[in-house]
């Protein structure tokens, strides 16, 4: 996809022909908008201020007007940015995303923005610019049919901002990361296979210089991946553990955490194995049980572009659970790398079992931090919804590292506990513990606590990303379908920890 060109002026939108124009808006109270910023500005007495009035806009936060065919400049649109003193970065990033879409609907190549001084502040106008780009994008690799109609945003001039290209080419490596994550959890699960992820896998490594490892099936036979090959066993498609890593040429010293493991769960298509997805399951959008796969990879993508002072290794056990005459029953049980035996009590709970494996190896390679993302549970959608993730973990400055990284990017995390006498439900009579617990409710937790027996004593964060990874309706910067969620979170992260 191609992205929108950004230029910065220094003198009046007036020199822009042919363009639309975009006034970002304050709220003064709820009924009044703040736009004395704006009353030298040539616009503001003869097309602003009736258009205030006219729609009665009050500058809130996620309120919009537009008026198209006016005589002295053609197309504007209002956006409302909220209290000034409470402005953040992600209200400038949806009021980019909600510039983007009304230049659409206006037929509008290109917009002049106005948002006062905002965007002379870094943070700011890094957020702007992922909002604007995050908006942009388009995937219609499997439509025969191609959008001729749509008149895309080419050029976003803004006014009155400090040049900062630097920032710019931050926000587009960080958005193709983003965009590139969306791409795979778009994919039908017959084109993003195990196989698919490690071909992607292949190309970032050769793309960024990156060490790429990918274990076969053989390869984790050996190491003992008794949990992870258990998943494999009813699908004929070939299972990939892939190991990416990106070495600076110098760590960053006063990181606490300067190696890292980064775990992504990769079920590229998940029927639930024997235990079937069925009713409100929606087993038809498990092709999205590899987003945290997915974020992983648009992580090493932006990372790989960025070359941060971190090293990271990118790991993803890679598989679909299916059924066949040799998939894993219930009943069944497995050992898993570091020699615990799990009954698998429900084979929908596969996830757990191929990070355990994941886990294990990832910290045998000696890193500092390992944080793992997964659509590991519906219980986690019953809990926080569709707009917030859960963060479980062990150690708190981790934990806490992670919290500080998501109002930056409004990824929203919230801190669920690790509620040890829970592990309980999980006890088995024959083996060392089953993959499930025996009671309802705390699904999420006890799911949380099962990847805690495969970390030794390594800090460790868990991220259930099951409610967020995917959006049915379209939403600011978002498109309806994947959403990409924790790229930008891991990048953040990792750039500020």
């Amino acid at each position: 996809m191609q992205y929108p060109e950004f230029q910065f002026l220094s003198s009046q939108a007036s020199q822009v022909a042919h363009s639309c124009y975009a006034f970002g808006i304050f709220e003064k109270n709820h009924t009044t908008p703040e736009a004395s910023h704006l009353t030298d500005e040539p616009l503001y007495h003869d097309v602003l201020l009736p258009l205030i009035k006219e729609s009665q806009f009050t500058g809130q936060q996620g309120t919009i007007a537009t008026a198209n065919g006016l005589p002295t400049v053609g197309k504007v649109i209002l956006v409302g940015l909220g209290k000034q003193e409470a402005i953040g970065e992600e209200a400038i990033r949806q009021a980019a995303g909600m510039v983007y879409n009304a230049c659409i609907k206006l037929y509008s190549p290109s917009v002049v923005v106005h948002f006062n001084t905002l965007l002379n502040d870094t943070t700011h106008l890094k957020a702007f610019a992922e909002g604007i780009l995050l908006a942009a994008y388009v995937d219609e690799r499997f439509k025969s049919q191609k959008d001729t109609k749509t008149t895309y945003l080419k050029k976003v001039y803004l006014l009155n901002a400090k040049a900062d290209d630097q920032t710019i080419q931050l926000a587009q490596k960080i958005a193709t990361g983003v965009n590139l994550a969306r791409d795979l959890v778009n994919a039908p699960p017959n084109y993003a296979t195990p196989s698919m992820l490690a071909q992607t896998a292949t190309e970032l490594a050769q793309k960024h210089h990156l060490a790429l490892n990918i274990l076969e099936k053989e390869d984790c036979a050996k190491l003992g991946m008794g949990a992870y090959l258990s998943v494999t066993q009813g699908s004929n498609a070939v299972p990939k553990f892939i190991h990416l890593c990106y070495k600076p040429k110098s760590l960053d010293a006063q990181s606490p955490f300067q190696k890292i493991a980064l775990i992504g769960k990769g079920v590229t298509f998940d029927s639930g194995g024997l235990n079937l997805k069925i009713g409100n399951a929606q087993i038809e959008l498990m092709k999205c049980d590899m987003a945290g796969a997915a974020a992983v990879l648009g992580a090493a993508e932006a990372i790989g572009a960025i070359q941060p002072r971190k090293e990271v290794h990118f790991i993803i056990p890679a598989t679909e659970n299916m059924i066949n005459g040799s998939a894993t029953k219930p009943g069944d049980v497995v050992t898993a790398s570091n020699g615990k035996k799990i009954e698998i009590d429900n084979t929908d709970a596969e996830g757990r079992l191929i990070l355990a494996d994941a886990l294990v190896y990832a910290e045998k390679l000696g890193v500092d931090a390992m944080v793992d993302l997964a659509t590991l549970t519906g219980a986690m959608v019953t809990a926080l919804g569709t707009h917030m993730s859960g963060i479980f973990g062990t150690d708190p400055q981790l934990t806490n590292s992670l919290m500080a990284a998501s109002p930056r990017t409004g990824e929203k995390i919230w801190q669920m506990p690790l509620e040890a006498s829970y592990f309980k439900s999980m006890q088995s009579i024959v083996a060392d513990m089953r993959n499930t617990g025996s009671k309802k409710g705390a699904g999420s937790i006890t799911a949380a606590l099962f990847l805690k027996e495969f970390v030794e004593k390594t800090a460790w964060a868990h991220l259930d990303i099951a409610g967020t990874a995917w959006k049915e309706q379209p939403w600011c910067y978002h498109h309806a379908g994947a959403t990409g969620f924790g790229v930008r979170l891991l990048v953040d992260w990792l750039l500020n920890s």
